[in-house]
């Protein structure tokens, strides 16, 4: 396998499979099986908590291919003897406030209840505000015989527009979302009809076998020791050769290892039938692994040899002095074979689980004194967004969708009220827990600068276990919601080692913890929370974290890069999702 991993740790972990106690890191394979990412962010170097699916279906989080199909209703009639000729035309609205036009729909002559035909495509992200716009054109006679994407739209009759976000169409039940029409300016109060838009996804691969091999009598590679054995799976392709396609993490010492679970996705091995190469090798921190032995099986003789609780025998590696092949004493068994349905994210989402949102916001002194242009707090008269503002803003206006009341908790701590006590964990709008929609996050946080003496230190904790209560009750009362607390802070946390004790304790629930670092401060220990080397939190009694469920992020270094804030700190959240309702075998609501 060579040097899969940068260094001995990262190299004895399993690829493309996981470990029941979350210890093992997973690489997404891509177009190489065993590379890696380093970037901070971004990456596709993530810690495996308890999920078996995560490696495979990251990627399927961010980046998830959508088809919408477009239908209308009571359009109007711009023909005088017959009706109109629809076609619609969608668009993405860019940062900038421009649009890119996606694709054109089919023309339908003389109906206005269209049912348009052609799809189109579109790259749902979940960590981006995705505003599509639809155009409906009634295309002249004329143009009739002229392809759909030649046609001059400014010679076409306009016959209305709409528009919605992505996560509008994709949080409903059936994916479907009805619009009004309305004329360019969007003051007209005639009724110019209606637009359906419904979502599937294009990925309809969802089958997954999750494997669990042992082996007996391997042979011993090792002068002082036993051998550290290992296992790669490749898929053999009818171009000769073979592809990895993952392996599992390194048994120390053991030559009669049973080895964690592994997942194949049907677009791994791609059918039953299609032959696959199992390797056993014994693990070398210099990368020279030395082969055990190999054979090759179907996922379909795999499932036999579970069946019949049989083991394979192991052919030693090919030798130059040796003409036929060697059956080895060793054996390969399978002591776990189950077949399951890998449901999306958005299988979920449009199920009727929600993502709720909870913020809690640094009144701390070292934010210096809100009255001050120099202080993150100022409030600027002119209307430019502070750090804070900035961060709820962004980070709320992508989850607020996933929320169907939109009531959001909003707390402040590290302040001091008019009664003198320093609260670590209060509500901004007074004595009302929650606010309405992220307008009253903002409100509630202006009224609280005028209401509250910055004080500190910066304390997580009893933010956290505030959180954690919420989601604890949720999950008591088993209502479909997963829960996510934005922490906004200008500094370092005080009570780390409390901290990790309350992430701890909060990683069996449904809820994800996203931090922003605001300021000049240096964050570099903050990042000990964010679990991204792959090493799980311990609290301060040997727990160990089930899962990893803090996402931090600098906001200064993030927007001195490509991406924005919303999309480093939202990335692993669909993964982390899924961790934790795969954890617990959740299935969609309507399944």
């Amino acid at each position: 396998m060579g040097n899969c991993c940068s260094d001995v740790k990262g190299g004895q972990q399993a690829v493309g499979g996981a470990g029941g106690d979350g210890s093992s890191t997973a690489v997404l394979a891509t177009t190489t099986p065993w590379t890696t990412s380093s970037g901070p962010k971004g990456k596709l170097l993530f810690s495996r908590q308890s999920s078996l699916f995560d490696s495979f279906d990251i990627m399927r989080c961010l980046f998830c291919a959508l088809q919408l199909s477009l239908s209308a209703s009571k359009l109007c009639d711009r023909d005088y003897i017959s009706k109109s000729d629809p076609m619609a035309v969608v668009y993405m609205k860019r940062r900038d406030g421009k649009l890119e036009e996606l694709g054109r729909t089919e023309v339908i002559m003389n109906n206005l209840d269209p049912t348009w035909i052609q799809k189109i495509n579109v790259t749902y992200q979940f960590e981006i505000v995705q505003t599509l716009v639809f155009r409906v054109y009634d295309v002249d006679t004329e143009y009739h015989t002229i392809p759909v994407k030649m046609l001059k739209l400014e010679h076409q009759d306009f016959l209305g527009e709409a528009s919605c976000v992505v996560s509008e169409i994709v949080t409903k039940r059936d994916r479907s979302l009805t619009l009004n029409l309305h004329s360019r300016d969007g003051h007209s109060s005639r009724n110019l009809g209606t637009l359906t838009v419904r979502a599937e996804e294009t990925i309809a691969l969802r089958n997954v076998v999750e494997i669990t091999f042992r082996s007996s009598d391997l042979v011993n590679k090792d002068l002082f020791s036993k051998s550290d054995p290992f296992l790669r799976i490749s898929r053999i392709v009818e171009t000769g050769g073979s592809i990895p396609i993952c392996k599992t993490e390194v048994v120390n010492n053991n030559l009669n290892p049973t080895w964690k679970p592994l997942c194949l996705t049907m677009q791994q091995f791609v059918s039953k039938e299609t032959p696959l190469v199992i390797e056993c090798f014994d693990f070398n921190s210099s990368g020279n692994h030395l082969m055990i032995g190999k054979l090759q099986k179907s996922v379909a003789e795999l499932e036999n040899l579970y069946q019949s609780r049989a083991g394979a025998r192991i052919i030693a590696p090919s030798s130059g002095f040796r003409h036929h092949e060697k059956v080895l004493r060793s054996e390969l068994f399978v002591e776990r074979f189950v077949e399951k349905q890998l449901y999306s994210f958005l299988d979920y989402i449009s199920s009727g689980f929600e993502l709720s949102f909870m913020v809690a916001v640094d009144f701390t002194a070292s934010n210096g004194n809100p009255r001050s242009p120099d202080s993150l707090h100022y409030i600027d008269p002119l209307g430019r967004l502070n750090a804070y503002q900035q961060a709820i803003m962004e980070v709320g206006e992508v989850i607020q969708f996933y929320d169907s009341d939109r009531r959001f908790p909003a707390w402040g701590f590290g302040g001091r009220a008019h009664n003198g006590s320093v609260s670590h964990c209060f509500n901004l709008n007074g004595s009302l827990p929650e606010v309405e929609g992220v307008e009253g996050i903002m409100a509630a946080y202006t009224s609280a600068l005028h209401n509250v003496t910055l004080a500190g230190p910066t304390l997580f904790g009893q933010v956290i276990n505030k959180a954690a209560d919420i989601a604890g009750h949720s999950l008591s009362c088993h209502q479909a919601k997963y829960y996510i607390l934005l922490i906004i802070t200008d500094g370092v946390v005080s009570d780390l080692q409390e901290t990790i004790n309350s992430v701890v304790r909060a990683s069996d629930l449904p809820l994800s913890i996203l931090i922003i670092g605001v300021g000049g401060a240096n964050f570099k220990s903050m990042e000990v929370l964010d679990a991204d080397n792959g090493r799980r939190l311990e609290s301060s009694t040997g727990r160990i974290a089930t899962r990893d469920i803090v996402q931090f992020v600098p906001m200064r270094e993030v927007h001195g890069g490509q991406i924005s804030v919303v999309q480093a700190l939202l990335e692993e959240l669909p993964s982390q999702f899924l961790t934790y309702v795969r954890s617990r075998d959740m299935k969609p609501l309507n399944v």
